[in-house]
């Protein structure tokens, strides 16, 4: 669709996706039709003694069984199949790909010379190693692969780097489950060694799941440089950065308040904390519970004076939303200028459940109007009563175990899980007499991301990073334009998280990971080392080198070191990859040439677990920052907005959408699952209703051209599968298109140097201007990150341009005996189906190959795959021409009044019609009669006269604008009698849709109850229905006439 400058108009996603269902309905259609025509071939007599009705076999999809050895290249010699199918066109290219070696930055280039136009570098964000992709990452790998494969056709030395994550927790829970499921086995009957063994069993035979499914989507990395985060040489990096930043102070350790997961046993760092609102009481699922546990309350009880006597003025009264804590109690604090508690200070209470005089504290962080003014202080279990803790000196008292377990001489709750103690205390406080009542409270509840547990704040003696200089450095970089961060809007959040960070807990509980290489000195004589009272530990990249720092720093050999048994967090090796994978911290050639990195591209989940981890590290390790720009893409969602989760049944597989899925075999993917009974039947309604007949085979190229059109839609990408279909419709045509042209080549056809050299029809010059601007559009598309434009571009010029208009078009001149308009017609097709392949290859690397291949005129110059042809440039492609655009955007005017004016009368395709044009401008009508060819085939005419008078009678009158007009000649054509009768009929239909709609919109509280796409739906039938009562009342008038 173009606008009146010529400009491709970009598609919303609303009318993308009313396309695709158009799409859809059209192809279901043109099924149809072609059933029927297949049964009205049959001989009739055939018919007559046929008893039983027979169904049609659904015609199958097309494979490719040419045998072809691992690695081949693809035969494209035989035929096309009749339609496309994803699995013909998407198999024996990638193995070919790969051995070609198309996805080198070495490939047809010596890295020792310099690339004039540069280099493109980019690393993976490695997935877990536990699991299968989610759509997630295959909007990740469609947005990276388009990005990297315009680069490569750009002539740049790309290099896109492949990879895994070792996921410490993850993939520890995972083995865990296993060895439990299969020889009711823990770690712990194994020992560290043994159960490490078994998860690089576990890993090196699942480990290369993801990778087959990255080659499925067609992502071009270059696997010769794939990446493990606990391969050698990696491992060797984070040993090195751990080590020097442990020697430079960058590193610490201490023992502090960390979030803990009591169902992992581990710490976990603040941005793995969820914090989920909760409006009042609420029930919650915590693992290792049987029944549900209350939050959201606030519970008030009475600590008793001592030497305060019997009522209120012998107690104080306390809330608390974890009553449990109250066991580790050492302090209540009160405002020192609150009037209420002035008797009080410097006074002592009783603890109901142990033998402890407890102080009343003043301190002015007590918020006097919440609650009664008097606070509880636990300091070994909240963050705010650590500080109040140690400014009184108070006692840190732990009374949790590490699995959360009650601990200390606490009597009958000693032993009892956190939870269960909490109604246990609850309980007595009742029987005691100092229970004050329970009420609703909105609060916050840290949940622990990867075990969905509460996180239990535990002081705990662990490493850490310091972050505030290095955050410094980082928001410097963004103010001074180093580091771009697009869109822009992350900048904002980024600059809050760096003035407000941290510094990072590093340690975790673990044994599957990088084990801290830090080792605690013990002298001869077994007791731990000390300096100032602080215990030594030292770091070494062997234990010789951790061995002779000690030596050195105690002055004698008398000594032993342990290691540390915990491992780093994930996140620190991740925030090393741009430069590990490239061999740090050895001088390696790809470290020469390829740090920093291009470009980071992720999504902006991420951005503060990995993104602001790599900057940390390459600024503070290497002096630079690991890339140039940052591109964080969208959440993916389902259709309905909602987040991709298990128990909801809406989380998507992209190889399902690949290959395509039935409802049933959706339903057995829960079943397999860690969702109790009750969550699978819910699960499975809700794939029944997203997807009442399964998931439609799609192909990883129209899964990959959805993802990137959808980016255009701001934060988050509700995925209707519907879309996608539209998309598959989309290659079908396509397919088609190409199909139709390429028959219309000899064998021998050879393309001209110089496009311009021909005689060109009008039409034809247009047609190279379309191409022209969709080259233009999908550069700056790419260079801007702006991947909708660049999408909507290839759509258009496929759709629109060739398949409506310019094949149409040439369907006459190919009819005709013209040899020089043939010559010049099948250069510009050539040239057209080249370029567009060219230009879409990025998001549709098969199809396009697949095509690519199949094009007349190739020869040994030519590029060996479309991996490697050049990426149109608009110099190359000087073409555009805005002025003959205008004319033919005028001329599809003309076409538009004249199909909608047929439809309107019912007219089938096979009926002609005669068009006479008026035009009272002399040059609109010299620069349409140019294309009186195209409109009288676009519209299915005899006849397009723009000299001859029209007939006085018998003509559909049709305005284009205020200097050119249509007379549509119907008389002989139709029958008015019977038309008017079908359009009084239609009329009634109309008008009933337009009184039910108005009826329901004038309802009191239509605003309020009906649903807003209801209304939006609503509000669109009766904008329809009133246009078609206009063009009847049109018609009507028209056929009165005759």
């Amino acid at each position: 669709m173009a606008d009146a400058e010529g400009e491709t108009v970009a598609k919303t996603p609303k009318q993308l996706e009313k396309e695709a269902k158009k799409l859809a309905k059209l192809e279901k259609f043109k099924e149809k039709q072609d059933k029927k025509k297949s049964d009205t071939s049959q001989p009739a007599k055939e018919k007559a003694v046929k008893k039983e009705k027979v169904k049609k076999a659904p015609m199958e999809a097309a494979m490719y069984d040419v045998p072809t050895a691992e690695g081949d290249k693809k035969d494209t010699s035989n035929a096309m199949p009749s339609a496309y199918s994803p699995q013909y066109v998407e198999a024996a290219w990638y193995p070919w790909w790969e051995k070609q070696g198309f996805f080198k930055p070495e490939y047809g280039r010596d890295l020792n010379v310099a690339n004039p136009k540069g280099n493109f570098v980019m690393v993976i964000p490695p997935p877990n190693v536990t699991g299968s992709l989610h759509l997630g990452h295959a909007l990740t790998n469609a947005v990276e692969d388009a990005i990297t494969r315009w680069n490569r056709m750009n002539g740049k030395t790309t290099l896109w780097v492949p990879g895994c994550d070792h996921a410490g927790i993850a993939t520890q829970v995972v083995v865990e489950k296993k060895l439990w499921r299969e020889s009711k086995t823990t770690r712990y009957d194994l020992g560290r060694e043994k159960f490490v063994s078994k998860i690089w069993e576990w890993k090196n035979e699942k480990g290369d799941r993801i990778y087959h499914q990255l080659k499925k989507l067609g992502s071009s990395y270059d696997w010769s440089r794939a990446r493990f985060t606990m391969d050698p040489d990696l491992c060797k990096a984070v040993t090195e950065a751990f080590v020097r930043l442990h020697e430079e102070g960058d590193i610490y350790r201490s023992s502090r308040l960390v979030n803990w997961s009591c169902t992992l046993k581990s710490a976990i760092s603040d941005i793995e904390v969820d914090k989920v609102e909760l409006p009042g009481r609420t029930l919650l699922s915590i693992p290792g519970y049987d029944e549900k546990v209350e939050f959201g309350v606030l519970v008030n009880f009475a600590y008793k004076i001592i030497g305060g006597g019997d009522g209120p003025d012998g107690e104080v009264v306390v809330a608390t939303t974890r009553v449990e804590t109250m066991l580790g109690d050492t302090a209540v604090a009160v405002h020192p200028e609150d009037p209420r508690y002035k008797h009080l200070h410097g006074k002592f209470i009783q603890h109901p459940f142990c033998n402890r005089k407890i102080p009343i504290v003043c301190d002015e962080f007590v918020d006097r109007e919440f609650g009664s003014g008097a606070v509880k202080i636990t300091p070994a279990h909240d963050p705010n009563d650590y500080e109040v803790g140690k400014r009184h000196n108070l006692p840190f008292i732990t009374i949790f175990s590490d699995e959360g377990i009650i601990i200390g001489d606490y009597g009958e709750f000693t032993g009892m899980k956190r939870f269960n103690c909490r109604r246990a205390i609850l309980k007595r406080l009742e029987e005691n007499g100092v229970y004050r009542g329970t009420q609703d409270n909105p609060m916050v509840v840290p949940m622990c991301s990867r075990s969905k547990d509460v996180v239990e704040p535990l002081i705990k003696p662990q490493w850490y990073v310091k972050c505030s200089t290095m955050a410094q450095k980082a928001i410097e970089v963004v103010k001074n334009g180093d580091l771009k961060i697009i869109p822009e809007n992350h900048t904002k959040t980024w600059f809050h998280w760096m003035e407000n960070i941290r510094d990072w807990c590093i340690s975790r509980q673990l044994w599957w990971g990088h084990r801290i290489p830090a080792y605690q000195v013990f002298l001869s004589d077994g007791s731990k080392a000390t300096e100032d009272g602080i215990e030594i530990w030292v770091s070494g990249r062997t234990q010789e080198e951790a061995f002779a720092k000690a030596s050195a720093k105690l002055g004698h050999k008398n000594i032993k070191l342990e290691q540390d048994p915990d491992v780093l967090d994930t996140w620190f090796s991740s925030g090393l990859f741009p430069f590990s994978v490239m061999g740090w911290p050895e001088k390696t050639q790809d470290l020469e040439l390829f740090y920093p990195n291009s470009l980071l591209e992720t999504g902006h989940d991420i951005i503060f677990f990995w993104v602001a981890r790599m900057v940390f590290f390459g600024q503070r390790l290497l002096g630079k920052l690991p890339f140039k720009e940052v591109f964080l893409h969208s959440m993916v969602r389902d259709a309905h907005g909602r987040k991709m989760s298990k128990s909801l049944g809406n989380v998507i597989d992209p190889m399902d959408v690949i290959t395509g899925i039935s409802l049933e075999d959706l339903h057995k993917t829960l079943e397999g699952s860690n969702l109790d009974p009750k969550e699978i039947d819910k699960a499975k309604a809700g794939q029944k209703q997203d997807y009442p007949n399964g998931i439609p085979e799609c192909g990883a190229d129209a899964m990959r051209f959805a993802l990137c059109a959808y980016l255009g839609q701001g934060r988050d990408i509700n995925l209707d599968i519907l879309r996608v279909q539209g998309y598959r419709f989309f290659c079908n045509k396509l397919w088609n298109a190409a199909k139709f042209s390429l028959s219309h080549f000899s064998s021998d056809f050879k393309p001209v140097a110089e496009i311009k050299s021909l005689s060109l029809s009008s039409i034809d010059r247009w047609m190279l201007s379309r191409v022209a601007y969709a080259v233009e559009t999908c550069q700056k598309g790419f260079e801007s990150y702006d991947f909708p434009a660049a999408t909507t571009a290839c759509y258009n010029l496929w759709l629109y341009d060739l398949c409506d208009v310019y094949l149409e078009c040439l369907k006459p001149v190919f009819g005709s005996g013209d040899a020089s308009a043939k010559t010049a017609a099948l250069n510009v097709l050539h040239t057209t189906l080249d370029v567009s392949l060219r230009l879409l290859s990025p998001f549709m690397p098969f199809l396009t190959e697949e095509l690519y291949q199949r094009l007349p005129g190739r020869d040994k110059s030519s590029p060996e795959s479309i991996c490697v042809a050049p990426y149109p440039e608009v110099e190359k492609c000087n073409w555009r021409d805005e002025s003959i655009e205008t004319d033919v955007e005028f001329t599809q005017k003309i076409v538009k009044e004249i199909r909608s004016a047929r439809s309107n009368y019912n007219l089938l395709n096979n009926v002609k019609t005669e068009v006479f044009i008026k035009c009272s401008d002399a040059k609109l009508k010299s620069q349409i009669e140019k294309f009186a060819l195209a409109i009288g085939t676009l519209c299915y005419c005899s006849k397009v006269e723009f000299e001859q008078a029209p007939p006085a009678s018998g003509c559909a009158i049709l305005t284009v604008s205020d200097k050119c007009e249509v007379h549509l000649v119907l008389q002989g054509i139709i029958d008015p009698a019977k038309e008017l009768v079908k359009i009084s009929k239609r009329r009634e239909q109309l008008q009933s849709t337009v009184s039910k709609i108005q009826k329901d919109m004038d309802k009191a509280d239509y605003q309020t109850k009906v649903p807003e796409d209801v209304q939006l739906s609503n509000k669109e039938k009766l904008e329809a229905a009133i246009g078609e009562l206009e063009k009847l009342s049109l018609a009507e008038t028209t056929l009165q006439a005759f």
